[in-house]
C-alpha cells in the first residue's frame, strides 16, 4: 500500500519530545526519517526512564519508523556525511541548544543557499530574534512563561500539565508546517524556512485563558479538575464515586433539570439562570447536583446522563486508558517492533479509509549506522 509521504526522505537532528514527534507523524505517513543521534550516547530521552521492556516510554513513543545512525557533528569526517544525507533529502528538522545550527553551517540561510528546494525546520524555545533567543527551554519552564501552570492545579497551589504539552504542540505545528511547505513546493518549486518556537506554540493553546484573564481584569481561576468558566462541568460525587459532567448551552441546563435531577423549577432559579449565573454560585450548585447523585451509584447516574443526552465520562487512569473499551471495539491498536520485543501502539489518530499507517519499528543506537554511511558515501569504518 503506497503512503502519501513515500519518497519524502527527512534528515532528523533531534533529541527529547518536539522535534521526535514531528518527524515520527512524518515517518507514519510512509516519509523516511533518518534520525541523527550523538555517537555513543543517543537521544537523551533515551534514557528518561526504563519501563517499556527496559527502554524509555518517551523513545518508543516518539521515535518508530525512524532509522537510526550515531554521528559527532563536529567531527569534519562526519559532519561531512551530515551535509551528504541533508543534501539528497527533502526536509531537515532541528532542535539543536540555540545558535548550535548556525555555529555548525546547518542553519536554514547557509542549506538553502545551495539547496532553495529544501524545507528547513528549526525548533527553538523562544524563537529566533529578543531577550530570550538563546534562553535554554524545556518543557516545564514553558508552561511556566506561557502562563498554564498559574491556570491549571487548585486555588492554593499551581501545577504543570501531566504532558509534556509544550513539546507536544510544538511538535504539532513544526509537522504542519512541515506538510504545508511540501505540498506549496510541489506547486512552486520552492521550499521553505520554518521556526516553530515552544513559546509561540503553548502560547497558541493558551489564548482563551489569555484573552479571558486580560479583558476580564481578573487573575486565572484555578479549579482543580472543574472548569473554571463553565457551569456544571466537572466531577460530582455520587453514591460509590464520582461522574463527570459537562452542559454546555442553557437548553443542555433545562434538561439536566428536568431529566436528570427531576427540578426543572432549578432552571429557573436566579442563582442559576444564566452561565455566568452558575459559575458565580458554582459551590451552591455542586451541593444540588451531589445531593441529587447521592442515593445512586456511579454507573446509574451515568447512565441517566447518556439518556438525557447530557455528555458524561468516568475518571480512568492511564492505564485503564489502554484497555478503553471504545479503542478495543474500533481495533485502535499495533504491534510495534522495539529492539527489546513488540509493543502496542495506538494508531494515528487520523483514520483514512482503506489506508494503514506505516508504524515502522522503534530503532536500536546506530542500528543504521553501516547501512546510511555506505548509502551516503561514507568510506570511514564505522567506530564503536
Amino acid at each position: 500500500m503506497r503512503q502519501p509521504l513515500e519518497g519524502i526522505t527527512v534528515v532528523a537532528l533531534e533529541q527529547a519530545v518536539a522535534a521526535p514527534f514531528a518527524s515520527r507523524q512524518l515517518a507514519d505517513l510512509g516519509a523516511r526519517v533518518i534520525k541523527i543521534e550523538r555517537r555513543g550516547v543517543g537521544d537523551f530521552a533515551r534514557d528518561y526512564d526504563r519501563t517499556v521492556h527496559g527502554q524509555s516510554s518517551y523513545f518508543v513513543w516518539l521515535n518508530r519508523g525512524k532509522e537510526s545512525i550515531e554521528l559527532d557533528i563536529k567531527d569534519p569526517a562526519d559532519r561531512a556525511l551530515a551535509g551528504a544525507m541533508i543534501g539528497q533529502s527533502d526536509v531537515f528538522l532541528q532542535n539543536l541548544a540555540p545558535g548550535a545550527a548556525e555555529r555548525l553551517g546547518l542553519d536554514a540561510a547557509t542549506l538553502r543557499a545551495e539547496r532553495p528546494d529544501l524545507i528547513h525546520c528549526s525548533i527553538s524555545g523562544y524563537g529566533p530574534e529578543g531577550p530570550y533567543r538563546t534562553k535554554k527551554a524545556y518543557d516545564l519552564l514553558v508552561q511556566c512563561e506561557t502562563g498554564l501552570v498559574m491556570s491549571t492545579g487548585t486555588p492554593d497551589t499551581p501545577a504543570k500539565a501531566g504532558i509534556s504539552i509544550a513539546d507536544i504542540a510544538t511538535g504539532m505545528y513544526a509537522y504542519s508546517g512541515i506538510l504545508t511547505a511540501l505540498y506549496e513546493r510541489e506547486r512552486t518549486g520552492d521550499g521553505a524556512s520554518l521556526h516553530v518556537a515552544m513559546l509561540d506554540s503553548l502560547g497558541e493553546w493558551m489564548s482563551q485563558p489569555a484573552y479571558f484573564s486580560r479583558y476580564g481584569q481578573e487573575p486565572p481561576r484555578r479549579t482543580a479538575a472543574a472548569h473554571p468558566s463553565i457551569s456544571p462541568y466537572g466531577p460530582y460525587r455520587t453514591g460509590d464515586d464520582q461522574v463527570f459532567l459537562s452542559v454546555q448551552s442553557e437548553r443542555e441546563w433545562v434538561v439536566l433539570c428536568r431529566d436528570v435531577l427531576a427540578r426543572p423549577g432549578l432552571a429557573e432559579d436566579p442563582r442559576f439562570r444564566t452561565n455566568d449565573d452558575r459559575v458565580r454560585n458554582d459551590g451552591e450548585l455542586t451541593a444540588i447536583l451531589e445531593e441529587s447523585f447521592t442515593g445512586s451509584t456511579a454507573d446509574e447516574v451515568a447512565d441517566l446522563l447518556e439518556r438525557a443526552g447530557i455528555a458524561n465520562a468516568r475518571l480512568r487512569t492511564p492505564e485503564q486508558f489502554t484497555r478503553h473499551p471504545q479503542l478495543t471495539a474500533r481495533n485502535r491498536w499495533r504491534a510495534v517492533e522495539t529492539p527489546a520485543g513488540p509493543l502496542e501502539a495506538l494508531l494515528p489518530p487520523v483514520e483514512v479509509d482503506g489506508r494503514e499507517p506505516a508504524m515502522g519499528p522503534v530503532p536500536a543506537l546506530g542500528a543504521q549506522n553501516e547501512s546510511i554511511r555506505a548509502e551516503f558515501g561514507a568510506r570511514q569504518e564505522v567506530r564503536t
